[in-house]
Protein backbone atom coordinates (compact mmCIF):
# COMPACT_ATOMS: atom_id res chain seq x y z
CA UNK A 1 0.00 0.00 0.00
CA UNK A 2 1.19 3.65 -0.76
CA UNK A 3 -0.02 5.45 1.89
CA UNK A 4 -1.15 3.79 5.30
CA UNK A 5 -2.91 6.43 7.18
CA UNK A 6 -5.79 6.60 4.65
CA UNK A 7 -9.40 6.31 6.11
CA UNK A 8 -11.09 2.94 5.24
CA UNK A 9 -14.19 2.45 7.51
CA UNK A 10 -15.82 -1.11 7.66
CA UNK A 11 -19.31 -1.14 9.94
CA UNK A 12 -18.08 -4.63 11.50
CA UNK A 13 -15.13 -2.70 12.66
CA UNK A 14 -16.09 0.65 14.29
CA UNK A 15 -15.72 0.58 18.04
CA UNK A 16 -18.90 1.71 20.25
CA UNK A 17 -17.28 4.70 22.58
CA UNK A 18 -18.55 3.75 26.00
CA UNK A 19 -17.92 -0.15 25.92
CA UNK A 20 -16.30 -0.15 29.38
CA UNK A 21 -18.24 2.79 30.72
CA UNK A 22 -14.43 4.63 30.83
CA UNK A 23 -13.45 5.09 27.08
CA UNK A 24 -11.76 8.24 26.44
CA UNK A 25 -13.05 9.99 23.22
CA UNK A 26 -10.31 11.11 20.67
CA UNK A 27 -10.60 12.54 17.69
CA UNK A 28 -11.78 10.04 14.93
CA UNK A 29 -8.95 10.81 12.82
CA UNK A 30 -5.40 10.20 13.51
CA UNK A 31 -3.10 13.18 14.64
CA UNK A 32 -0.72 13.87 12.35
CA UNK A 33 2.98 15.43 12.30
CA UNK A 34 5.75 15.71 10.26
CA UNK A 35 9.09 16.15 12.70
CA UNK A 36 8.60 13.82 15.98
CA UNK A 37 5.58 12.35 17.90
CA UNK A 38 4.44 10.53 20.99
CA UNK A 39 1.43 8.60 21.77
CA UNK A 40 0.91 7.41 25.59
CA UNK A 41 -2.07 6.21 27.57
CA UNK A 42 -1.68 9.57 29.60
CA UNK A 43 -1.51 12.94 28.60
CA UNK A 44 0.82 13.80 31.66
CA UNK A 45 3.28 11.17 30.04
CA UNK A 46 2.52 11.96 26.71
CA UNK A 47 3.61 16.10 27.38
CA UNK A 48 6.69 15.11 28.74
CA UNK A 49 7.60 13.03 26.43
CA UNK A 50 6.66 15.79 23.57
CA UNK A 51 8.79 18.38 25.78
CA UNK A 52 12.17 16.11 25.65
CA UNK A 53 12.27 16.39 21.57
CA UNK A 54 11.19 19.62 21.57
CA UNK A 55 14.01 20.14 23.36
CA UNK A 56 16.42 17.86 21.08
CA UNK A 57 15.86 15.09 22.89
CA UNK A 58 16.27 11.49 21.00
CA UNK A 59 13.13 8.82 21.61
CA UNK A 60 14.98 7.28 24.29
CA UNK A 61 14.85 10.45 26.14
CA UNK A 62 11.52 10.52 25.41
CA UNK A 63 10.67 7.36 26.76
CA UNK A 64 12.51 7.52 30.02
CA UNK A 65 10.62 11.12 30.73
CA UNK A 66 7.09 9.13 29.72
CA UNK A 67 7.74 6.12 31.45
CA UNK A 68 8.88 8.41 34.68
CA UNK A 69 5.72 9.69 34.74
CA UNK A 70 3.22 6.69 34.43
CA UNK A 71 4.99 5.77 37.29
CA UNK A 72 3.15 8.82 39.25
CA UNK A 73 0.01 9.22 37.25
CA UNK A 74 -0.99 5.45 36.18
CA UNK A 75 0.79 3.44 38.85
CA UNK A 76 -1.75 0.67 38.16
CA UNK A 77 0.09 -0.41 35.07
CA UNK A 78 4.10 0.73 35.06
CA UNK A 79 6.38 2.22 36.68
CA UNK A 80 10.05 2.43 38.10
CA UNK A 81 9.27 -0.56 40.28
CA UNK A 82 8.21 -3.07 37.56
CA UNK A 83 9.81 -3.93 34.33
CA UNK A 84 9.60 -3.50 30.71
CA UNK A 85 10.68 -4.42 26.64
CA UNK A 86 11.71 -1.69 24.21
CA UNK A 87 12.42 -1.94 20.82
CA UNK A 88 14.76 0.49 19.46
CA UNK A 89 16.31 1.75 15.72
CA UNK A 90 17.76 4.70 14.80
CA UNK A 91 17.41 4.56 11.39
CA UNK A 92 13.52 4.92 9.46
CA UNK A 93 14.48 5.25 5.79
CA UNK A 94 15.26 3.09 3.07
CA UNK A 95 18.45 1.25 3.28
CA UNK A 96 20.34 -1.44 1.17
CA UNK A 97 20.02 -3.77 3.90
CA UNK A 98 17.40 -4.65 6.62
CA UNK A 99 17.12 -2.03 9.34
CA UNK A 100 19.11 -3.14 12.97
CA UNK A 101 16.37 -3.02 15.61
CA UNK A 102 17.73 -3.85 19.08
CA UNK A 103 15.75 -5.13 22.07
CA UNK A 104 15.96 -3.78 25.58
CA UNK A 105 15.12 -6.71 28.06
CA UNK A 106 14.24 -5.68 31.45
CA UNK A 107 11.82 -8.63 32.52
CA UNK A 108 12.13 -8.70 36.65
CA UNK A 109 13.80 -11.82 37.99
CA UNK A 110 13.05 -14.41 40.65
CA UNK A 111 15.39 -13.83 44.06
CA UNK A 112 17.72 -16.72 44.49
CA UNK A 113 16.15 -18.27 47.48
CA UNK A 114 12.68 -18.74 44.94
CA UNK A 115 12.18 -22.15 43.92
CA UNK A 116 8.94 -24.30 42.22
CA UNK A 117 7.12 -24.14 45.61
CA UNK A 118 6.44 -20.37 45.53
CA UNK A 119 3.02 -19.93 45.38
CA UNK A 120 2.44 -23.39 47.01
CA UNK A 121 0.16 -23.55 49.67
CA UNK A 122 0.50 -25.46 53.56
CA UNK A 123 -0.96 -29.18 51.64
CA UNK A 124 0.88 -28.55 48.37
CA UNK A 125 -1.71 -27.21 46.37
CA UNK A 126 -1.59 -23.99 44.40
CA UNK A 127 -2.83 -20.56 46.54
CA UNK A 128 -5.05 -18.57 45.51
CA UNK A 129 -4.26 -15.89 43.78
CA UNK A 130 -5.23 -13.20 46.08
CA UNK A 131 -3.63 -15.03 48.85
CA UNK A 132 -0.15 -14.42 46.61
CA UNK A 133 -0.67 -11.27 44.44
CA UNK A 134 -0.01 -8.79 47.55
CA UNK A 135 2.79 -7.99 49.57
CA UNK A 136 6.85 -9.28 49.25
CA UNK A 137 6.13 -12.54 48.21
CA UNK A 138 5.05 -11.81 44.76
CA UNK A 139 8.07 -9.61 43.65
CA UNK A 140 10.47 -9.95 41.13
CA UNK A 141 13.81 -7.48 41.06
CA UNK A 142 13.10 -3.85 39.59
CA UNK A 143 14.40 -4.47 35.95
CA UNK A 144 13.13 -1.14 34.26
CA UNK A 145 16.03 1.53 35.11
CA UNK A 146 18.67 -1.15 34.51
CA UNK A 147 17.16 -0.94 31.09
CA UNK A 148 16.51 2.62 30.98
CA UNK A 149 20.48 3.24 32.21
CA UNK A 150 21.46 0.86 29.43
CA UNK A 151 19.51 2.78 26.54
CA UNK A 152 20.17 6.43 27.56
CA UNK A 153 23.66 5.42 27.52
CA UNK A 154 23.34 4.25 23.85
CA UNK A 155 20.80 6.81 22.92
CA UNK A 156 20.60 9.65 24.79
CA UNK A 157 20.92 12.64 23.45
CA UNK A 158 19.72 15.59 26.48
CA UNK A 159 21.92 14.60 30.04
CA UNK A 160 20.61 12.37 32.13
CA UNK A 161 19.22 14.31 34.70
CA UNK A 162 16.64 16.02 32.34
CA UNK A 163 14.99 13.57 31.76
CA UNK A 164 13.51 13.15 35.05
CA UNK A 165 12.31 16.63 35.42
CA UNK A 166 8.99 16.81 34.15
CA UNK A 167 8.02 13.78 36.48
CA UNK A 168 9.89 15.54 39.21
CA UNK A 169 7.55 18.73 38.74
CA UNK A 170 4.91 16.69 38.49
CA UNK A 171 5.25 14.86 41.65
CA UNK A 172 6.00 17.76 43.66
CA UNK A 173 3.04 20.01 42.41
CA UNK A 174 0.87 17.11 42.44
CA UNK A 175 -1.91 16.10 39.40
CA UNK A 176 -5.61 15.90 39.54
CA UNK A 177 -6.85 11.85 39.79
CA UNK A 178 -8.11 10.77 36.17
CA UNK A 179 -11.27 8.60 36.20
CA UNK A 180 -9.63 5.50 35.30
CA UNK A 181 -7.20 5.88 38.09
CA UNK A 182 -9.88 6.50 40.34
CA UNK A 183 -11.71 3.82 38.91
CA UNK A 184 -9.09 1.40 39.50
CA UNK A 185 -8.74 2.82 42.94
CA UNK A 186 -12.36 2.03 43.99
CA UNK A 187 -12.28 -1.34 42.59
CA UNK A 188 -9.22 -2.07 44.63
CA UNK A 189 -10.26 -0.18 48.31
CA UNK A 190 -11.35 -3.45 49.55
CA UNK A 191 -8.11 -5.25 49.26
CA UNK A 192 -6.12 -2.09 49.71
CA UNK A 193 -4.25 -3.91 52.53
CA UNK A 194 -0.70 -2.35 52.49
CA UNK A 195 -0.31 0.56 54.67
CA UNK A 196 1.41 2.65 52.59
CA UNK A 197 -1.02 2.11 49.62
CA UNK A 198 -3.72 3.16 51.79
CA UNK A 199 -2.43 6.21 53.37
CA UNK A 200 -1.45 7.73 49.54
CA UNK A 201 -4.17 6.80 47.89
CA UNK A 202 -6.98 6.42 49.88
CA UNK A 203 -9.13 8.84 52.12
CA UNK A 204 -9.05 8.11 56.16
CA UNK A 205 -12.98 6.44 55.60
CA UNK A 206 -10.45 4.21 53.61
CA UNK A 207 -12.31 5.82 50.17
CA UNK A 208 -10.54 6.32 47.06
CA UNK A 209 -9.50 9.83 46.70
CA UNK A 210 -12.19 11.30 43.62
CA UNK A 211 -11.73 12.25 40.10
CA UNK A 212 -10.33 15.60 40.74
CA UNK A 213 -8.37 14.98 43.76
CA UNK A 214 -4.83 16.98 43.28
CA UNK A 215 -2.51 14.10 44.39
CA UNK A 216 0.99 15.34 45.61
CA UNK A 217 3.63 12.78 45.56
CA UNK A 218 6.75 14.17 47.74
CA UNK A 219 8.44 10.77 48.23
CA UNK A 220 8.52 10.22 44.95
CA UNK A 221 10.31 13.33 43.77
CA UNK A 222 12.99 12.80 45.90
CA UNK A 223 13.42 9.72 45.21
CA UNK A 224 14.03 10.87 41.30
CA UNK A 225 15.93 13.92 42.66
CA UNK A 226 18.31 11.08 43.92
CA UNK A 227 18.29 8.42 40.59
CA UNK A 228 18.80 11.73 38.68
CA UNK A 229 22.00 12.85 40.80
CA UNK A 230 23.27 9.79 41.08
CA UNK A 231 22.15 7.62 38.03
CA UNK A 232 20.30 4.11 39.31
CA UNK A 233 22.94 2.65 41.25
CA UNK A 234 21.24 3.53 44.29
CA UNK A 235 18.15 1.73 43.49
CA UNK A 236 20.24 -1.82 43.05
CA UNK A 237 23.21 -1.31 45.93
CA UNK A 238 22.36 2.03 47.97
CA UNK A 239 19.80 3.00 50.21
CA UNK A 240 16.79 2.71 48.14
CA UNK A 241 18.17 -0.71 47.53
CA UNK A 242 17.94 -0.95 50.85
CA UNK A 243 14.45 -0.01 51.44
CA UNK A 244 13.12 -2.07 48.53
CA UNK A 245 14.43 -5.41 50.50
CA UNK A 246 13.44 -4.20 53.72
CA UNK A 247 9.88 -3.24 52.38
CA UNK A 248 9.65 -7.13 50.44
CA UNK A 249 10.72 -8.95 53.44
CA UNK A 250 8.79 -6.83 56.16
CA UNK A 251 5.19 -6.15 55.58
CA UNK A 252 1.75 -6.73 56.98
CA UNK A 253 0.77 -8.92 53.88
CA UNK A 254 3.53 -11.64 53.83
CA UNK A 255 7.20 -11.87 53.46
CA UNK A 256 9.17 -12.16 49.84
CA UNK A 257 12.40 -13.73 49.48
CA UNK A 258 14.25 -10.89 47.68
CA UNK A 259 17.76 -9.93 48.91
CA UNK A 260 20.56 -6.85 48.41
CA UNK A 261 22.18 -9.66 46.44
CA UNK A 262 19.26 -10.33 44.39
CA UNK A 263 19.18 -6.36 43.44
CA UNK A 264 23.50 -6.21 43.04
CA UNK A 265 23.32 -8.99 40.87
CA UNK A 266 20.18 -8.01 38.58
CA UNK A 267 21.36 -6.97 34.36
CA UNK A 268 19.20 -5.99 31.55
CA UNK A 269 19.69 -7.45 28.10
CA UNK A 270 20.28 -5.63 25.13
CA UNK A 271 19.51 -8.28 21.94
CA UNK A 272 19.01 -8.33 18.44
CA UNK A 273 14.94 -8.04 18.03
CA UNK A 274 13.27 -11.05 16.20
CA UNK A 275 12.23 -10.17 12.89
CA UNK A 276 10.46 -12.71 10.41
CA UNK A 277 8.47 -11.86 6.93
CA UNK A 278 4.53 -11.21 6.75
CA UNK A 279 3.86 -10.83 3.31
CA UNK A 280 6.79 -8.10 2.10
CA UNK A 281 6.70 -6.74 5.13
CA UNK A 282 8.66 -7.23 8.30
CA UNK A 283 7.85 -7.70 11.94
CA UNK A 284 9.95 -7.24 14.49
CA UNK A 285 9.30 -8.11 18.13
CA UNK A 286 11.00 -8.80 21.45
CA UNK A 287 13.33 -12.43 22.22
CA UNK A 288 12.05 -14.19 25.37
CA UNK A 289 11.41 -14.15 28.39
CA UNK A 290 8.69 -12.45 26.11
CA UNK A 291 6.48 -14.81 24.09
CA UNK A 292 4.89 -12.43 22.49
CA UNK A 293 7.51 -11.54 19.78
CA UNK A 294 7.41 -15.34 18.98
CA UNK A 295 3.45 -16.02 19.33
CA UNK A 296 2.49 -12.52 17.00
CA UNK A 297 4.88 -13.30 14.36
CA UNK A 298 3.74 -17.05 14.54
CA UNK A 299 -0.18 -16.10 14.32
CA UNK A 300 0.86 -13.86 11.72
CA UNK A 301 2.98 -16.64 9.43
CA UNK A 302 -0.27 -19.01 10.06
CA UNK A 303 -1.91 -16.69 8.45
CA UNK A 304 -0.38 -15.14 5.59
CA UNK A 305 -1.69 -18.24 2.91
CA UNK A 306 -5.35 -16.74 3.49
CA UNK A 307 -6.26 -13.60 1.77
CA UNK A 308 -6.93 -11.56 4.87
CA UNK A 309 -7.76 -8.23 3.03
CA UNK A 310 -10.38 -10.25 1.06
CA UNK A 311 -12.38 -10.75 4.23
CA UNK A 312 -12.86 -7.09 5.16
CA UNK A 313 -16.44 -7.61 4.46
CA UNK A 314 -17.14 -10.95 5.70
CA UNK A 315 -16.33 -10.78 9.77
CA UNK A 316 -17.28 -14.44 10.30
CA UNK A 317 -14.52 -15.84 8.41
CA UNK A 318 -12.39 -13.17 9.42
CA UNK A 319 -12.57 -13.76 12.88
CA UNK A 320 -12.70 -17.77 12.61
CA UNK A 321 -9.04 -17.36 10.57
CA UNK A 322 -7.66 -15.36 13.52
CA UNK A 323 -8.82 -17.31 16.30
CA UNK A 324 -7.67 -20.15 14.96
CA UNK A 325 -4.25 -19.22 14.30
CA UNK A 326 -4.74 -17.60 17.89
CA UNK A 327 -5.23 -21.26 19.42
CA UNK A 328 -2.88 -23.20 17.33
CA UNK A 329 0.12 -20.12 18.44
CA UNK A 330 -1.14 -20.46 22.37
CA UNK A 331 -0.72 -24.22 22.81
CA UNK A 332 2.98 -23.62 21.53
CA UNK A 333 3.09 -20.90 23.49
CA UNK A 334 1.96 -22.61 26.60
CA UNK A 335 3.63 -26.08 26.54
CA UNK A 336 7.43 -24.48 25.25
CA UNK A 337 7.81 -20.85 26.44
CA UNK A 338 9.99 -19.78 29.41
CA UNK A 339 12.94 -17.85 30.33
CA UNK A 340 15.95 -19.33 27.83
CA UNK A 341 18.72 -19.19 30.26
CA UNK A 342 16.54 -22.27 32.31
CA UNK A 343 14.54 -23.76 29.56
CA UNK A 344 15.92 -25.11 26.07
CA UNK A 345 13.05 -23.55 23.93
CA UNK A 346 12.90 -24.30 20.35
CA UNK A 347 12.31 -20.55 19.05
CA UNK A 348 14.21 -20.85 15.75
CA UNK A 349 11.69 -24.05 15.05
CA UNK A 350 8.68 -22.51 16.01
CA UNK A 351 8.89 -20.01 13.43
CA UNK A 352 10.51 -22.37 10.62
CA UNK A 353 8.50 -21.93 7.32
CA UNK A 354 7.91 -25.54 7.09
CA UNK A 355 7.04 -26.27 10.54
CA UNK A 356 4.35 -23.11 10.27
CA UNK A 357 3.38 -24.56 6.92
CA UNK A 358 2.57 -27.40 8.37
CA UNK A 359 0.94 -25.88 11.36
CA UNK A 360 -1.61 -23.62 9.10
CA UNK A 361 -2.74 -26.77 7.18
CA UNK A 362 -4.42 -27.61 10.47
CA UNK A 363 -6.81 -24.61 9.74
CA UNK A 364 -10.16 -24.97 8.16
CA UNK A 365 -12.34 -22.40 6.87
CA UNK A 366 -15.56 -24.01 6.94
CA UNK A 367 -14.58 -25.53 10.35
CA UNK A 368 -13.12 -25.05 14.07
CA UNK A 369 -10.56 -27.61 14.86
CA UNK A 370 -11.85 -29.72 17.29
CA UNK A 371 -8.64 -30.46 19.28
CA UNK A 372 -6.16 -28.15 19.44
CA UNK A 373 -2.87 -29.34 20.99
CA UNK A 374 1.25 -28.17 20.73
CA UNK A 375 3.00 -29.28 17.50
CA UNK A 376 6.10 -30.44 17.46
CA UNK A 377 8.57 -28.50 15.74
CA UNK A 378 12.22 -30.65 14.71
CA UNK A 379 14.67 -30.49 15.46
CA UNK A 380 12.66 -30.68 19.26
CA UNK A 381 14.81 -30.28 22.21
CA UNK A 382 14.59 -33.59 24.52
CA UNK A 383 13.69 -31.58 27.46
CA UNK A 384 10.75 -29.78 25.92
CA UNK A 385 9.23 -33.18 25.44
CA UNK A 386 8.94 -33.94 29.12
CA UNK A 387 6.71 -30.82 29.62
CA UNK A 388 3.14 -29.83 30.74
CA UNK A 389 1.81 -27.07 29.22
CA UNK A 390 1.08 -24.54 31.57
CA UNK A 391 -2.47 -22.10 31.98
CA UNK A 392 -3.41 -18.92 30.52
CA UNK A 393 -2.79 -16.49 33.74
CA UNK A 394 -1.00 -13.40 33.49
CA UNK A 395 -3.08 -10.13 34.39
CA UNK A 396 -3.58 -6.73 32.72
CA UNK A 397 -1.85 -4.07 34.21
CA UNK A 398 0.49 -2.48 31.66
CA UNK A 399 1.30 0.33 29.66
CA UNK A 400 2.55 1.00 26.21
CA UNK A 401 3.68 4.04 24.31
CA UNK A 402 5.67 4.62 20.53
CA UNK A 403 8.17 7.34 20.23
CA UNK A 404 8.99 8.87 16.43
CA UNK A 405 12.20 11.37 17.42
CA UNK A 406 13.45 14.22 14.31
CA UNK A 407 16.92 12.16 13.99
CA UNK A 408 15.06 9.05 12.46
CA UNK A 409 15.15 7.22 16.05
CA UNK A 410 12.26 5.63 17.00
CA UNK A 411 10.90 3.36 20.67
CA UNK A 412 7.95 0.85 20.93
CA UNK A 413 7.92 0.25 24.39
CA UNK A 414 5.81 -1.72 26.78
CA UNK A 415 5.83 -1.57 30.83
CA UNK A 416 4.32 -3.12 33.42
CA UNK A 417 4.07 -3.51 37.36
CA UNK A 418 1.52 -6.46 36.70
CA UNK A 419 -1.81 -6.71 38.42
CA UNK A 420 -3.32 -3.21 39.03
CA UNK A 421 -0.98 -1.50 41.60
CA UNK A 422 1.44 -4.60 41.34
CA UNK A 423 1.85 -5.81 45.03
CA UNK A 424 0.94 -2.80 46.53
CA UNK A 425 4.21 -2.44 48.32
CA UNK A 426 5.57 1.28 48.11
CA UNK A 427 8.84 2.27 48.41
CA UNK A 428 10.44 5.40 47.87
CA UNK A 429 6.66 7.04 46.27
CA UNK A 430 6.20 4.22 43.90
CA UNK A 431 4.50 0.53 43.58
CA UNK A 432 6.57 -2.58 43.44
CA UNK A 433 5.72 -5.02 41.28
CA UNK A 434 4.29 -8.74 41.78
CA UNK A 435 5.56 -10.12 37.91
CA UNK A 436 6.47 -13.23 39.97
CA UNK A 437 2.47 -14.14 39.62
CA UNK A 438 3.08 -14.57 35.66
CA UNK A 439 5.04 -17.85 37.09
CA UNK A 440 2.94 -20.58 37.00
CA UNK A 441 1.57 -21.50 40.20
CA UNK A 442 2.03 -25.39 39.83
CA UNK A 443 5.09 -26.12 39.20
CA UNK A 444 4.02 -29.95 37.79
CA UNK A 445 1.26 -30.72 35.53
CA UNK A 446 0.20 -34.41 35.73
CA UNK A 447 3.64 -35.80 37.14
CA UNK A 448 5.33 -33.55 34.33
CA UNK A 449 7.49 -30.20 35.01
CA UNK A 450 5.59 -26.85 33.91
CA UNK A 451 8.11 -24.86 31.12
CA UNK A 452 7.13 -21.60 32.98
CA UNK A 453 7.73 -22.69 36.56
CA UNK A 454 9.35 -20.75 39.27
CA UNK A 455 13.14 -21.12 39.75
CA UNK A 456 15.46 -18.80 41.81
CA UNK A 457 16.69 -15.71 39.57
CA UNK A 458 14.47 -17.51 36.43
CA UNK A 459 12.60 -14.29 34.55
CA UNK A 460 8.77 -15.21 34.30
CA UNK A 461 7.02 -15.35 31.28
CA UNK A 462 6.04 -12.21 29.71
CA UNK A 463 3.50 -11.64 26.52
CA UNK A 464 4.59 -8.06 26.32
CA UNK A 465 5.04 -7.28 22.66
CA UNK A 466 6.05 -3.97 21.53
CA UNK A 467 6.22 -4.26 17.87
CA UNK A 468 8.25 -2.13 14.60
CA UNK A 469 7.10 -3.67 11.37
CA UNK A 470 9.06 -2.42 8.15
CA UNK A 471 8.10 -2.13 4.08
CA UNK A 472 10.07 -3.72 1.37
CA UNK A 473 12.38 -0.79 1.63
CA UNK A 474 13.42 -1.58 4.76
CA UNK A 475 12.04 1.73 6.43
CA UNK A 476 9.74 1.48 9.51
CA UNK A 477 6.31 2.04 8.75
CA UNK A 478 4.90 1.07 12.17
CA UNK A 479 5.05 1.44 15.64
CA UNK A 480 2.53 -0.46 17.81
CA UNK A 481 1.91 -2.46 21.10
CA UNK A 482 -0.74 -2.46 24.47
CA UNK A 483 -1.51 -4.20 27.64
CA UNK A 484 -3.61 -6.72 28.06
CA UNK A 485 -1.33 -9.94 29.78
CA UNK A 486 -1.92 -12.36 27.73
CA UNK A 487 -4.51 -11.29 24.93
CA UNK A 488 -1.40 -8.53 24.52
CA UNK A 489 -0.38 -10.91 21.75
CA UNK A 490 -3.64 -11.38 19.88
CA UNK A 491 -4.07 -7.30 20.18
CA UNK A 492 -0.67 -6.50 18.47
CA UNK A 493 -1.05 -9.34 15.52
CA UNK A 494 -5.09 -7.62 15.12
CA UNK A 495 -3.62 -3.99 14.80
CA UNK A 496 -0.88 -5.26 12.26
CA UNK A 497 -3.06 -6.61 10.21
CA UNK A 498 -5.55 -3.87 10.31
CA UNK A 499 -3.14 -1.72 9.21
CA UNK A 500 -1.51 -4.46 6.85
CA UNK A 501 -4.06 -6.06 5.15
CA UNK A 502 -7.45 -4.38 5.66
CA UNK A 503 -5.39 -0.86 5.08
CA UNK A 504 -7.37 0.77 8.20
CA UNK A 505 -5.35 4.01 9.24
CA UNK A 506 -3.73 3.43 12.33
CA UNK A 507 -6.71 5.30 14.77
CA UNK A 508 -8.91 2.97 13.08
CA UNK A 509 -6.54 0.30 13.65
CA UNK A 510 -6.60 1.09 17.45
CA UNK A 511 -10.15 1.40 18.33
CA UNK A 512 -11.14 -1.38 16.60
CA UNK A 513 -13.40 -4.19 18.64
CA UNK A 514 -11.39 -7.60 19.25
CA UNK A 515 -11.81 -10.75 18.75
CA UNK A 516 -9.30 -13.45 19.86
CA UNK A 517 -8.90 -16.63 20.99
CA UNK A 518 -5.74 -17.50 23.14
CA UNK A 519 -6.75 -21.79 23.64
CA UNK A 520 -10.38 -21.20 24.87
CA UNK A 521 -13.50 -19.53 23.66
CA UNK A 522 -13.22 -16.89 20.90
CA UNK A 523 -13.71 -13.55 22.64
CA UNK A 524 -15.65 -11.07 20.81
CA UNK A 525 -15.67 -7.69 22.78
CA UNK A 526 -18.61 -6.55 24.40
CA UNK A 527 -20.16 -3.57 23.70
CA UNK A 528 -19.43 -3.69 19.87
CA UNK A 529 -21.68 -5.28 17.34
CA UNK A 530 -19.37 -8.42 16.79
CA UNK A 531 -21.77 -10.17 19.24
CA UNK A 532 -24.48 -10.34 16.48
CA UNK A 533 -21.81 -12.89 14.97
CA UNK A 534 -21.84 -15.40 17.60
CA UNK A 535 -23.97 -17.94 16.94
CA UNK A 536 -22.47 -17.98 13.14
CA UNK A 537 -18.72 -18.65 14.54
CA UNK A 538 -20.91 -21.19 16.96
CA UNK A 539 -22.32 -22.51 13.96
CA UNK A 540 -18.98 -22.69 13.09
CA UNK A 541 -17.84 -25.51 15.87
CA UNK A 542 -16.44 -22.52 18.33
CA UNK A 543 -16.76 -21.69 22.13
CA UNK A 544 -18.45 -17.64 22.10
CA UNK A 545 -18.02 -15.87 25.26
CA UNK A 546 -18.79 -12.02 25.10
CA UNK A 547 -16.50 -10.14 27.22
CA UNK A 548 -14.49 -6.88 27.97
CA UNK A 549 -11.51 -6.46 25.94
CA UNK A 550 -9.92 -3.71 27.28
CA UNK A 551 -6.42 -3.23 25.25
CA UNK A 552 -4.35 0.23 25.51
CA UNK A 553 -3.06 0.50 21.91
CA UNK A 554 -1.01 3.41 21.19
CA UNK A 555 0.78 3.20 17.90
CA UNK A 556 2.75 5.45 15.19
CA UNK A 557 2.32 4.72 11.10
CA UNK A 558 5.32 6.53 8.94
CA UNK A 559 4.65 7.14 5.26
CA UNK A 560 7.14 8.27 3.15
CA UNK A 561 6.41 11.25 0.47
CA UNK A 562 8.17 13.33 -2.24
CA UNK A 563 7.57 16.11 0.14
CA UNK A 564 9.11 13.87 3.84
CA UNK A 565 7.47 11.63 6.23
CA UNK A 566 4.19 11.59 7.63
CA UNK A 567 3.88 10.56 11.02
CA UNK A 568 -0.14 9.33 12.47
CA UNK A 569 -0.49 8.31 15.73
CA UNK A 570 -3.47 6.48 16.89
CA UNK A 571 -4.81 6.38 20.70
CA UNK A 572 -7.19 3.65 21.90
CA UNK A 573 -10.30 4.94 22.71
CA UNK A 574 -10.89 2.56 25.84
CA UNK A 575 -7.98 4.51 27.83
CA UNK A 576 -6.85 7.89 28.42
CA UNK A 577 -4.14 8.36 26.01
CA UNK A 578 -2.71 11.20 23.60
CA UNK A 579 -0.94 11.30 20.48
CA UNK A 580 1.15 15.12 20.37
CA UNK A 581 3.37 15.48 17.40
CA UNK A 582 4.89 18.65 15.01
Amino acid sequence: MKYLARRVTFKWLTIAIGLSGLAHVVADEPTIAREHMVVAANPHAAEAGIRMLRSGGSAVDAAIAMQLVLSLVEPQSSGIGGGAFMLHTDSLGSQSEPTEVTVYSGRETAPAAAGPDLFQSGDASPGSFLSRAYGGLPVGVPAVMRLFEMAHRDHGRLPWADVFQPAIELAENGFEISPRLYFLLDRAAQNAQAEGFRNHYFDASGAAYEVGHLLVNQEYAETLRLLAAEGVEPMYSGSLARRIVERVQNNKIGAGLMTLEDLAAYRAEKLEALCTPYRQWRVCGPRLPSSGGITVQQMLGLLERFDLGGLRDDPVSAIHLFSEAGRLSFADRNLYMADPDFVDVPAEELLDQSYIRQRSAQIDPRRAIENVSAGEPEPIPAAASLFSPSPVTELTSTSHFSVVDEYGGAVSMTSSVQGAFGSQLMVGGFILNNQLTDFAFEPEVDGRPVANRPEGGKRPLSSMTPSMVFDEQSRLRLLIGSPGGTRIISYVAQAIVGVVDWELNIQDAVAAPHFLSRGGPVELEQGTDLADHADALRALGHEVAIRGLNSGLHGIVIDYTDQGRILSGGVDPRREGLAVGD
